[in-house]
């Protein structure tokens, strides 16, 4: 798996561990829930950075209270057509200001990149061979136009009061 954020490839320091592994005394581990909620009570006060995968199911509610002691928080998209995580996403950053990492993670493909990152998406978790190509070879997806306000700079298209340009495409149209 390939952990791409700001447009580059960089190697994950996040380890993936199970309700029945002991968490480490240092270091970057991401828990399912389950897990997480069996042993948060007693690391509130480790030097471990802790994260939690949410599954399809598995709501932004779930870990409100949790938020401020988490570094990380991995949304999993089984399908790529499951956008349950995307609206998980809004609900972190808008409701709950989570400031911390936000990662997909599961079908992840090229042609949804700008989405993850309208949601608050910061880095993306990528098993797809053919995005790993195009993402390797430069290629980057291009969508003019949104109907949804999004994560980031945005103008909104005079024709339409709905529609939403990114900032960057603004001065090209």
């Amino acid at each position: 798996m390939a952990l791409y954020r700001d447009g580059r490839f960089e190697n994950d320091p996040w380890r993936r561990l199970d309700a029945a592994q002991e968490p480490p005394a240092e270091g970057h581990v991401l828990l399912s829930l389950a897990a997480w909620q069996q042993l948060a009570p007693a690391k509130h006060n480790s030097n471990v950075a802790f994260g939690v995968l949410l599954q399809p199911g598995e709501s932004a509610e779930m870990i409100a209270d949790d938020l401020p002691r988490l570094a990380l928080v991995a949304v999993n998209f089984p399908k790529f057509t499951d956008g349950r995580g995307y609206s998980t996403a809004r609900i972190l950053r808008d409701r709950y200001k989570f400031a911390g990492e936000l990662r997909a993670t599961g079908d992840i493909l090229f042609d949804q990149l700008q989405l993850y990152a309208r949601c608050g998406f910061d880095t993306l978790e990528i098993t797809d061979p053919v995005t790993l190509g195009l993402l390797e070879a430069g290629r980057k997806p291009v969508m003019t136009h949104f109907y949804q306000p999004g994560e980031g700079a945005e103008v909104k298209d005079s024709s339409s009061p709905w529609r939403r340009r990114p900032a960057t495409s603004a001065a090209s149209s």
